[in-house]
């Protein structure tokens, strides 16, 4: 396997380029070898020289056409989604074939992305699609708090409908098996419950007595350290003040309240249950600052960092 990261660029128009190019600028020789940009070099010379960068792109970068490129920052269009999905694609197909080791994604559009005719509810969808995967999870991870999610984009109330049993039961493995990897010997894992106090026993809802105690049950039964549900309003920050390694959300905003709170500018978007590795910058194109050279990079040194660390961590098979 390789322990090369491939970083897609996001939409030509947003500011991925320019801080996949600063995160470039920053490693050592060795780790820019290790290194390469999924993307088109036009654009990105194009952020090179509004971040006023002296740096030879060229040996880091899979170039990949972009007709009218660079095209102007800060613009949604459908050419834009349509390479960003392209840069993806193409970043896939190389980690399966273990040309790369770790995929780290800048950030994409899902209205230019849906209008180029991709229609995909952001990246954990498309590459669930384009690895034929059954099941992807979002875990965002920071320092102090780690969150993993059983529903993601979807409606408030089609994430309530989505919160059965096999689907807790099926987080909490994925969750386990993942801080596991990244050198948990037992993780603590907190199941937060979805309705105010976990339904009060019944008051306002019955979802966390049928549904998720009973997945918490099952995973306790097979030997993985699951408590809850706990109520959401209590467990996030018993997490962040070190009783627990991982908390189970059962809905987006469930999950990334907290952690946007504690970690907005480190926080690393993880997809768990891929067979190929993927990690992410946790926030959007920021097409109102894209193209003034003012896009902060910590979050993609971040992710890139995590991405790392995966496959330095990866079983070696043979």
């Amino acid at each position: 396997m390789s322990n090369i990261i491939g970083i897609t660029m996001g939409d030509p128009c947003g500011v991925g380029p320019e801080i996949s190019v600063r995160a470039l600028a920053d490693m050592s020789p060795a780790e820019r070898q290790m290194t390469r940009i999924y993307g088109n070099l036009a654009t990105l010379e194009a952020a090179r020289a509004v971040l006023g960068i002296d740096l030879d792109l060229s040996p880091n970068v899979v170039d990949l056409p972009l007709e009218g490129a660079p095209l102007p920052w800060g613009q949604l269009s459908s050419v834009a989604g349509d390479a960003s999905f392209r840069f993806i694609e193409r970043a896939v197909r190389d980690a399966q074939a273990s040309v790369i080791g770790c995929i780290v994604t800048a950030p994409i559009n899902k209205e230019a992305l849906n209008s180029a005719g991709h229609h995909y509810d952001g990246h954990t969808g498309m590459l669930r699609s384009l690895t034929g995967s059954k099941a992807a999870y979002m875990l965002l991870a920071s320092e102090r708090l780690k969150v993993i999610h059983v529903s993601t984009h979807v409606s408030l109330q089609e994430a309530i409908h989505r919160a059965t049993t096999e689907r807790v039961l099926a987080t909490i493995r994925a969750g386990d098996a993942h801080l596991r990897r990244v050198g948990y010997a037992s993780p603590r894992i907190a199941v937060a419950g979805i309705n105010p106090h976990c339904g009060e026993n019944g008051l306002f809802g019955t979802e966390d007595d049928d549904q998720i105690a009973p997945a918490v049950a099952a995973a306790r039964a097979e030997g993985i350290d699951a408590y809850g549900p706990i109520s959401a309003d209590t467990v996030f920050h018993r997490a962040y003040s070190g009783a627990f390694d991982l908390v189970v959300a059962q809905y987006h905003d469930q999950g990334h309240i907290p952690i946007k709170l504690v970690a907005f500018d480190t926080a690393v978007n993880v997809s768990v249950g891929l067979p190929i590795d993927r990690t992410s910058v946790d926030h959007g194109t920021a097409f109102d600052i894209a193209g003034k050279g003012i896009a902060n990079h910590g979050n993609m040194n971040s992710a890139i960092a995590y991405a790392r660390k995966l496959v330095a961590g990866r079983p070696q098979q043979g």
